[in-house]
């Protein structure tokens, strides 16, 4: 007698399509039975994150969605939203894009992951208690239990968002760039994890510019451009041999394919801020010791080390922000009031969220007296549509969101920027054409550029040289 396995439809989408306030996703069809796997890839703003908030029925106001959703053996009308909002948590996992969205600033890491265990989990307060350290122990972050997301990370916090979300066992899990700002090692721990959903029989759908989270995933893969599909077929297939211009070109675009940079030729220049022999202390535990470094104008320095390890601490010093435990910070006298400046690695912490994007830039304009017609030509570069200015800052992808915080800063015309993962939330070919702009305007501006990154090859890349943070 032989036995046969049922599989069983967890997530289908027929004809889901959105529309409205400028933004057009055409119609697209796909099925998720138990234990497989989708991830959504392409550029920043090609529509990725709009179909996962499609589907959890939480687009920006202005869109709406057509087209029919079959949702663990239940029918729903995409065109509404509230009829999904009760399986979230249960049935339906957000791994969303920006964790300082999902966690609660004044409630400490345990504890978030804890209420999902015993309010959605159903699980005894002591029980709950205990699954949620053994969770975050499992993501490295067993010294962190007790902290505020404020006091974390973006790495750390995206994590404890992951552990948030998944912590009542819905079957089918979506996860909205679920690794950005982590390093390699992390990365791999997350996509591990993710890679339980379908292997206890669930389904996941993933969305990523990250062409090697999808390599590891496995599964189906679907590119997206511009709302529309441009292919899709068994991830060991398309990944390896893409059949049309745009696939080949986007995944060309990993940073370890890019040209070498050209080489830096203001070494004999002073520097615009050097440091000596800093060390710092947080929470108990010395980051670093004995570190000094120089930037010169025009230079860029990478900075490199695994999550938690100091990175960010050391842009709060250098921009002043933050006191060191020893060593000092020698400053060029030349430096404006505001000539130092950060890109942050997560940009709603930096952007008012009630606030059209017009309406911060008007703002900043007016306090600052930069000239108005640099917007335009600057927008134009970073590939940021002038449609967009309309909206608040959570009303677009964290990838336009990320390129507005560079448009931001650089009309101010920094003489030192600390960039903490600028492009984290970019796809290859974005990341590339961002970064290529960065430097150039960085040369053009004398601006000396700190660049914070997880990824070694796009340092090697685009820097000029390397400090290497241990941990």
């Amino acid at each position: 007698m032989t036995s046969m396995t049922l599989t069983t439809t967890l997530l289908q989408a027929s004809d889901l399509a959105i529309s409205g306030d400028g933004v057009t996703i055409a119609p697209i069809s796909f099925t998720l039975e138990a234990g497989q796997r989708l991830t959504l890839l392409g550029e920043t703003g090609s529509g990725k994150s709009l179909i996962a908030q499609a589907i959890m029925g939480t687009l920006p106001a202005g869109l709406s969605a057509q087209g029919a959703l079959e949702i663990a053996g239940k029918r729903f009308a995409a065109a509404e939203p509230a009829t999904r909002h009760s399986l979230w948590g249960r049935t339906l996992a957000l791994l969303p894009q920006e964790p300082w969205h999902a966690l609660d600033p004044t409630m400490r890491a345990q504890a978030q992951v804890a209420e999902t265990h015993r309010f959605v989990a159903g699980k005894t307060a002591p029980a709950a208690n205990e699954a949620a350290s053994a969770e975050l122990s499992r993501l490295g972050l067993a010294q962190a239990l007790n902290k505020l997301p404020g006091e974390l990370s973006g790495g750390m916090a995206q994590r404890v968002a992951f552990a948030a979300a998944s912590a009542a066992g819905a079957p089918i899990v979506i996860a909205d760039e679920p690794t950005k700002g982590l390093d390699a090692p992390r990365r791999d721990e997350v996509v591990e994890l993710l890679a339980h959903t379908p292997n206890r029989g669930g389904a996941l759908l993933t969305i990523t510019h990250d062409i090697e989270v999808a390599r590891r995933l496995g599964g189906e893969v679907i590119i997206l451009r511009q709302g529309q599909v441009v292919e899709r077929g068994p991830a060991n297939v398309l990944l390896n041999h893409p059949e049309t211009a745009y696939a080949q070109r986007l995944l060309g675009a990993e940073p370890s394919r890019w040209p070498d940079p050209p080489s830096f030729t203001g070494s004999a220049q002073a520097p615009v801020i050097s440091a000596d022999a800093l060390r710092i202390e947080r929470g108990g535990r010395e980051l670093f010791r004995d570190l000094s470094v120089s930037v010169r104008p025009g230079e860029i320095v990478g900075v490199v080390g695994p999550s938690g390890c100091g990175k960010s601490t050391l842009g709060d010093i250098l921009l002043g922000v933050t006191r060191p435990n020893a060593g000092r910070v020698d400053i060029s006298r030349e430096m404006p009031r505001l000539g130092r400046q950060k890109l942050y690695q997560d940009p709603p912490a930096a952007f008012s969220p009630h606030w059209s994007l017009t309406q911060l830039l008007e703002d900043l304009q007016r306090r600052h007296r930069f000239e108005q017609r640099a917007i335009a030509p600057l927008m134009q570069r970073l590939g940021l549509n002038e449609p967009l200015l309309s909206r608040r800052p959570g009303e677009i992808s964290g990838g336009e969101l990320q390129r507005f915080a560079i448009l931001r800063v650089l009309l101010l015309k920094p003489r030192f920027l600390f960039a903490d993962e600028p492009t984290s939330r970019l796809d290859p070919v974005t990341q590339q054409q961002t970064l290529s702009l960065l430097v150039e305007l960085a040369r053009e501006q004398a601006c000396a550029v700190m660049l914070v990154s997880h990824d070694p090859a796009l340092v090697e890349k685009v820097c000029d040289q390397t400090l290497t943070l241990a941990g």
